[in-house]
């Protein structure tokens, strides 16, 4: 199968933005793998633009940890995740995110739980076809990180939710190279409904629990894979 190219992009959008939106199908398809070398003067024959929107664009996935810059050597795609690291993500995350929920769960609004049920819903219809559709998978990426977002957001602390968006290039690290293929949504999709459950029940200490279980889970369904 060929790699995706401009050609299939809107050519309303900025090239900088096509060229992002490009690389990221890329990575989320598996055509573009953990740790391979990102020359610009060959993706800029490859995709046919010039290197300036091309740098732009690697410049904006760096900061999304999905791509690294070394110096004189240039871009690459992000390494796999060493057990190491996807065990101090775990403990980062636990220090954070289960704080945030039992937050939001003592500050739920209406139109909070209105979004929050609409990225399980969306979760869930991932969960199916996340590791054997690129679409799916893309739908999963992006639900999975509205779900945790919206959370921190409505936990009503400025700094936990700063702490939670300094971990967040490496938490699409793990959601994309470290499981492609096998994502384990089927398995994180009740998990997402038990936390919202406890959250659209005002119960706090219930939905840090469960957001602790379901970081755990995550990582060992990553580590014993």
């Amino acid at each position: 199968m060929g790699r995706t190219t401009v050609a299939k992009q809107s050519p309303k959008k900025p090239i900088a933005d096509q060229m992002y939106t490009v690389l990221l199908q890329q990575f989320m398809s598996g055509e573009r793998g953990a740790g391979e070398s990102l020359n610009i003067g060959a993706l800029s024959r490859e995709l046919d633009v010039s290197q300036t929107p091309l740098r732009e664009a690697l410049a904006r996935l760096e900061h999304t940890g999905l791509v690294q810059r070394e110096a004189l050597r240039g871009y690459r795609v992000a390494p796999m995740m060493t057990r190491d690291e996807v065990e101090q993500l775990m403990q980062a995350r636990l220090l954070l995110e289960p704080e945030m929920a039992a937050s939001a769960a003592r500050r739920a609004t209406e139109e909070f739980l209105a979004e929050l049920r609409e990225s399980v819903a969306d979760f869930e219809r991932s969960a199916e076809v996340a590791d054997v559709e690129t679409e799916g998978f893309n739908l999963y990426w992006r639900s999975d990180d509205r779900f945790h977002m919206l959370i921190a957001g409505q936990s009503g602390n400025a700094f936990l939710e700063l702490a939670y968006a300094a971990l967040g290039g490496q938490i699409q690290r793990f959601r994309l190279f470290s499981k492609f293929g096998r994502t384990g949504a089927n398995l994180a999709a009740p998990e997402h409904q038990a936390i919202y459950d406890c959250i659209a029940a005002g119960d706090d200490e219930g939905a840090a629990q469960t957001m602790r279980l379901h970081i755990q889970g995550a990582t060992e369904r990553l580590l014993g894979s």
